[in-house]
């Protein structure tokens, strides 16, 4: 039975990646909430905890609901997927999405129970989200849209592990969050973006990879145009905590080495140069939050 779920996670969620950068997510949001507040610390490792847990479920249940949402595709195109294949089956898969979203509320009454307030909209958010906002031919269609809609649920997600810091310190949302926020929407289709671009050897019939909706160089292109957006925005946010020399030199490295790895790519597209632009993208996102909401503390310290 454990067996099972070992392999999915492999394949499907593998936990310990997934964790390192929903650590330095939800770390990162608390801390850059925080840091507006004006405080010297980190929020308490308690808080802490309540927050990396939310995130991770919020995350669990994006993987659970897309498990549904591409069901027919995946048993008509990917039957090696463990859903197809009956590794596990939607039921299970649902019925773990369903105590996921009790244990949300359980955390959010035991930590404060005016974090309900901020979790159902975001909840009510992801379930029209889940159904493809009741519109899949329309959104299908296009691609950009889809794109957008669906990375919304970042931001979201965000302010709600940010409340785990302004609302439990009885406190008003902070001046400035927003430029966090925009900088989560923009590291989510940093992420969307770099794992759906694939060599044209790895394109499978049927998959609808933006390398094979928009050509590899436009996608390539447009990825490397959102990680320049995102190191923008993350150095105005910067700013906000008085963080923005540092970050200009940390950012602006990363957005070399994003356009390093794209050009590379290009020149010569093959799985393993497709699959750097993926993990760059998650690299880039987990320095995108530890610089913004984590090494600020640190490196004011000493």
């Amino acid at each position: 039975m454990a067996s099972r779920w070992i392999v999915y996670q492999r394949e499907r969620f593998p936990v310990l990646a997934h964790g390192v950068l929903i650590a330095a997510f939800s770390t990162g949001a608390m801390g850059f909430s925080a840091l507006l507040r004006g405080q010297t610390h980190l929020p308490p490792l308690p808080l802490l905890a309540a927050g990396f847990a939310s995130s991770f479920i919020f995350f669990l249940l994006l993987r659970i609901a897309d498990e549904f949402k591409d069901f027919d595709d995946d048993a008509r195109y990917r039957p090696y997927r463990p859903v197809p294949r009956g590794l596990v089956s939607l039921r299970e898969l649902g019925a773990i999405g369903a105590a996921g979203i009790v244990i949300l509320f359980a955390i959010a009454l035991l930590v404060r129970p005016a974090l309900v307030l901020v979790l159902v909209p975001v909840l009510a958010y992801f379930g029209l989200m889940s159904k493809e906002f009741f519109a899949p031919a329309w959104l299908k269609a296009r691609p950009i849209v889809y794109l957008f809609s669906h990375m919304l649920i970042m931001p979201l997600i965000d302010f709600y592990v940010t409340s785990f810091d302004w609302l439990v310190a009885g406190a008003r949302p902070p001046v400035g969050l927003s430029w966090f926020l925009l900088v989560s929407f923009l590291n989510g289709m940093i992420v969307e973006l770099g794992r759906k671009i694939r060599a044209p050897h790895d394109e499978e019939r049927g998959v609808e990879t933006y390398s094979y909706l928009w050509g590899m160089r436009t996608a390539v292109t447009v990825w490397i145009a959102a990680i320049a957006c995102a190191a923008l925005v993350a150095m105005r946010a910067a700013s906000e905590v008085h963080f923005a020399a540092a970050g200009v030199a940390v950012f602006g490295l990363l957005v070399v080495a994003a356009l390093i790895v794209g050009i590379s790519f290009l020149r010569a597209p093959a799985a393993k140069r497709a699959k750097l632009v993926e993990l760059t993208s998650g690299v880039w996102t987990i320095c995108m939050y530890v610089g913004l909401g984590i090494a600020p503390f640190f490196i004011r310290s000493t």
